[in-house]
């Protein structure tokens, strides 16, 4: 497709990156003389209607956005078959190249890299847009370091056409899924989110935590799967770093960062507490600089000098600089204060009584707030997020940071997450299902078939032809899905082969087939024994209209032979 000219302005060049759904080729824009990257969708997408819309919809969305973290998109359009989006020009290499080639990253690396893409995907979630493909292969590096997603709205698009299809390419987007969208269910923010802690391991370790054989297998993983600890893989990992990833990466949404910029906020706070105690008490150490390679002052004289005859050689100590012991002594009491506020602030442990944490679970905020009041207890309740529950009752609390009995202090803040219900769908497509189809079909999305009524169609009878809500749209989940299927009246009767068969059979099959028994001449015949069909007005397999008769010849068996005459006794 080399020099062809898109929508007569944008000149395509080299080919210069391919996945499982499009191919990326660098062009010019010679309306704004600039040079772009223009992704066209491969060619088994564009039959796909359903598809194709949704990525336009999504694409065009995405293009609203401008983030110095996201790959800007300039346009989206349609060439005949030719199906395209206009990018920004990245002068770089994705980050999964960057992992192929260099291995494990340094962890300060992954926490300037993680936050880099945290910010553009709290960009995107303000913006109401969810990436849901969130990987290396779509984070593009640019030669000054600076990450840069890309593939937004797209991924939407792509994703529910995995589920359905298991399109290629897609497969490998598996080893990021959140358990949430391994089951083809309810997607939202803290979706990215995980797919991110996911990514953000593979920088610290050099690979993902889960793989196997097949798609199946790794989306089973995420389910049900145990994470082996990133710091188990690659040493000098901050346990704080690992704890941080663990969160991004746990089973139930409601248990990680309630936002991307929640997660930056602890990367913050990471990268703070190293610059004031040194990252050698981050790793859980000694601090660095002259207080760790200090030897204080034990009253002896003696030091170990170097090693003579291969023994060492016992000597005097050169008594300590006075000056320097102060400044020694004075650091090591700020670096101690510095670090017992920081775990204080951190751990939420300065001020007021320590308590248990009262179980606020199945209580409305008002409930919980009033039996704070009741019981005298000195807390707050701040309403967190709300969230998808199968158990719990929309409107009431599905948990709560601290969890209940966890040791608190008076005085602070309870923070609950609150139950959504079932939480919205996307209505599948009945159209053309059988009812039982349908009804499976609504079951495995969450929904429930309401009612049915029928209809005149040519279509095969308890066909779906219609239904309400639309395939595609948001309802909350549990919504009754009406349907209207075909009662066949209109239908082509397919004709049967009866010759051969008995008046009895051969009337029910044609009754089965929508067609009736028209009228029977019998004839003698020494083919089909008596009472078998020996001929039918139509041939078999010719489309009739439904309930046309259908004349027959039967058979009377062999013509019987005249006998000769028996001459009697006496000759008469």
């Amino acid at each position: 497709m080399s020099n062809k000219v898109l929508a007569g302005r944008y000149e395509l060049f080299e080919r210069i990156g391919e996945g499982g759904m499009s191919v990326v080729y660098k062009a010019k824009d010679k309306l704004l003389n600039r040079f772009v990257a223009i992704k066209i969708l491969k060619p088994q997408f564009i039959n796909d209607h359903k598809f194709i819309d949704s990525f336009r919809r999504e694409s065009q969305a995405a293009a609203s956005m401008s983030h110095p973290n996201i790959v800007n998109i300039y346009d989206v359009g349609r060439e005949g078959n030719i199906h395209y989006i206009v990018m920004e020009l990245i002068e770089g290499r994705t980050l999964s190249d960057y992992i192929k080639e260099q291995g494990a990253m340094p962890y300060p690396k992954v926490i300037a890299l993680s936050k880099q893409i945290a910010a553009a995907l709290a960009f995107a979630h303000k913006n109401h847009i969810i990436h849901r493909d969130v990987k290396p292969h779509n984070v593009m590096i640019t030669p000054n370091g600076t990450a840069k997603i890309t593939d937004f709205g797209i991924a939407k698009a792509v994703n529910a056409a995995t589920i359905v299809d298991n399109t290629d390419g897609i497969i490998g987007s598996v080893h990021y899924f959140s358990p949430e969208q391994a089951r083809g269910g309810y997607v939202d923010e803290k979706s990215d989110i995980y797919s991110l802690g996911i990514v953000m391991y593979e920088m610290l370790t050099g690979r993902v935590p889960f793989d196997g054989d097949n798609p199946v297998n790794i989306a089973l993983m995420h389910i049900n799967g145990e994470m082996v600890p990133p710091s188990k893989l690659t040493a000098g990992i901050p346990p704080a770093l690992e704890h941080i990833i663990l969160k991004c990466t746990d089973k139930y949404p409601v248990n990680r960062f309630a936002s991307a910029d929640e997660l930056i906020e602890a990367l913050n706070n990471l990268e703070f507490v190293g610059s004031v105690v040194g990252n050698s008490v981050l790793m859980g150490g000694a601090a660095e600089g002259p207080i760790a390679e200090t030897d204080y002052d034990d009253g002896e004289d003696d030091y170990y000098d170097e090693e003579e005859d291969g023994k060492k050689k016992k000597g005097k100590k050169k008594p300590m600089d006075k000056k320097k012991k102060i400044i020694i002594i004075v650091a090591a009491a700020v670096a101690a204060i510095v670090l017992g506020l920081v775990i204080a602030f951190a751990t939420g442990l300065l001020g007021g009584e320590e308590i248990e944490t009262p179980d606020f679970a199945n209580m409305t905020i008002e409930e919980a707030e009033a039996y704070l009041e009741e019981n005298e207890i000195d807390l707050k309740i701040k309403e967190g997020d709300e969230v998808v529950s199968e158990e719990v009752e929309k409107g009431r609390i599905v948990s709560q940071d601290p969890e209940a009995g966890d040791p608190i202090r008076t005085g602070s803040t309870v923070t609950v997450n609150i139950s959504k219900g079932l939480g919205d769908g996307n209505v599948p497509n009945l159209v053309g299902k059988s009812e039982s189809e349908a009804s499976d079909l609504l079951e495995a999305a969450g929904f429930t078939l309401g009612r049915v009524s029928e209809e005149a169609s040519d279509e095969e009878e308890g066909t779906v032809l219609s239904q309400d809500p639309e395939a595609g749209s948001e309802a909350e989940k549990g919504t009754a899905v009406n349907i209207v299927v075909s009662d066949g009246s209109k239908a082509d009767a397919v004709m049967p082969f009866i010759v051969g068969r008995t008046v009895g059979d051969a009337q029910a099959a044609l009754s089965n087939a929508g067609l009736t028994m028209g009228s029977i001449s019998y004839e003698y015949d020494s083919t089909y024994a008596e009472g078998e069909v020996t001929w039918q007005q139509y041939d078999a397999n010719a489309r009739l209209t439904r309930g046309t008769s259908v004349r027959v010849k039967v058979s009377r068996g062999p013509q019987p032979t005249s006998s000769p005459t028996t001459p009697t006794e006496n000759g008469d």
